[in-house]
């Protein structure tokens, strides 16, 4: 169908299909990526203008990466397409009856369109949580987290009450997902080999780091044997571990526990969950447990032709006998969904029958930190430095930018042999007065 230019995102119509996906994640730039051979006009919106290479966040917020090594300009990844185009802009309403979408730039229409917007942080209700806890899930949230870790430390060197120190330099971490883990990890790290450097006058064994998981076990998407192992790891390193624990409430100073017990912190990371981030405009029945979007096989979105939901945000449940109740919220599934959608699209446009998705689950990893990691991989298992390696190998030839591959590898290098983290800078306000 034709397309008009609008007066805000000024997308002429050059009389072929247009294909908007909504999200520059993992799973959307897959789909973009492999719609390179399609005749069609393929525009991405996002309300930022890069990548996020998400896993490494925690990396940015304990010093250990520059903020520039794990983001990518979104323009500049497709450079090279003239089928390409980028709007910053963010997708606010869907209106699939007139196969369009409002944005805070303008309308614009499409004749196919993926919803690839991810996930946001689940605080299950708790609006005390959310308003005085830190989440993980932005670059922003990474800065802050490590602004607020230094201001931290800055302000306990010019005090002398205990109390005060305590709730300054004792971390929270809610969560034991691989989040949850690698936070708790790097946090340790800096407190045995970064920090009693930095601020020679504060006592270090006065820093605690609590990691609190609601289940049985840490790292559930896991094997019983990864779990173990990076308990294990943790308790070694300092970090004290509470399972079978949950967070009642926070008033940004005094954490209450559902077992009764109480910790001080001014820092509480909040890791312990994610929701699906869909866009208003399509029929309600279809969002599902966890905000999700409820799709068919082939991705689209159920009581719909040419809209597909990928990754985070979309469910397909009762399809994988592996998978009923859905796939993972990672990115594996996110990419392998994003590629047979642009697979099935180009198929659509040339009349084909669409191929159903088959999640091949390949594994997942946690590092927890030098030389410490549990891989489990469809063909073995393995903990220790040989796993360490591992995830450091997938994680490397993950991050887009070759620049960007670089740097990382640099600075893994530089602090494996200094035991040094030499991005411990304070940029910006504190949260709470901006």
């Amino acid at each position: 169908m034709p397309n008009s230019i609008t007066t805000q995102t000024r997308i002429a119509d050059l009389g072929e299909p247009r294909i908007i996906v909504i999200g520059g994640g993992f799973g959307g730039l897959e789909v973009v990526r492999n719609l390179k051979h399609i005749k069609a006009q393929v525009v991405l919106f996002d309300r930022y203008n890069h990548h996020t290479f998400q896993p490494l966040l925690y990396q940015v917020a304990t010093s250990g990466l520059e903020t520039s090594s794990i983001v990518f300009p979104l323009r500049k990844r497709f450079s090279y397409r003239d089928n390409f185009y980028f709007r910053l802009g963010e997708v606010t309403q869907i209106k699939p009856q007139e196969n369009t979408i409002e944005t805070s730039i303008g309308k614009a229409t499409y004749d196919y369109l993926v919803i690839a917007t991810g996930a946001v942080t689940n605080f299950y209700g708790m609006a005390d949580v959310q308003k005085y806890g830190m989440p993980m899930k932005t670059i922003e949230d990474s800065i802050q987290l490590r602004n607020k870790i230094l201001r931290n430390m800055e302000a306990a060197l010019l005090t002398d009450d205990i109390e005060a120190i305590n709730s300054l330099m004792d971390y929270v971490i809610v969560g034991g997902g691989p989040t949850g883990v690698e936070l708790a990890g790097a946090l340790s790290e800096l407190k045995r080999n970064v920090f009693p450097k930095d601020y020679k006058e504060i006592d270090m064994s006065l820093m605690d780091i609590h990691l609190v998981e609601a289940g049985s076990r840490l790292l559930n998407g896991m094997s019983e044997k990864a779990s173990a192992k990076a308990l294990e790891y943790l308790e070694r390193m300092g970090v004290k571990v509470h399972l079978n624990c949950a967070v009642k409430s926070y008033d940004g100073y005094s954490i209450v526990f559902n077992t009764g017990e109480k910790l001080i912190s001014r820092t509480l990371v909040w890791a312990a969950g994610v929701k699906g981030n869909p866009i208003q405009g399509l029929q309600p029945d279809i969002i599902a447990r966890g905000n999700r979007m409820l799709v068919d096989e082939f991705n689209r979105v159920k009581g719909y032709e040419n809209i597909f939901a990928i990754g985070d945000v979309a469910l397909m449940e009762g399809v994988d006998e592996h998978f009923p109740k859905g796939h993972p919220q990672m990115a594996p599934p996110a990419m392998q969904q994003g590629k047979l959608v642009a697979e099935n699209i180009e198929r659509l446009v040339k009349k084909k029958p669409l191929k159903p998705f088959h999640y091949k689950d390949q594994g997942s990893m946690a590092t927890v930190g030098r030389n410490k990691a549990v891989v489990d991989l469809k063909a073995f298992k393995t903990q220790g430095f040989f796993a360490w390696y591992i995830w450091m190998f997938i994680h490397l030839i993950s991050i887009i930018g070759f620049r960007n591959k670089v740097f990382t590898f640099f600075s893994w290098v530089w602090n494996y042999f200094t035991f040094d983290r030499s991005n411990r800078l304070i940029i910006g306000k504190p949260r709470e007065e901006m």
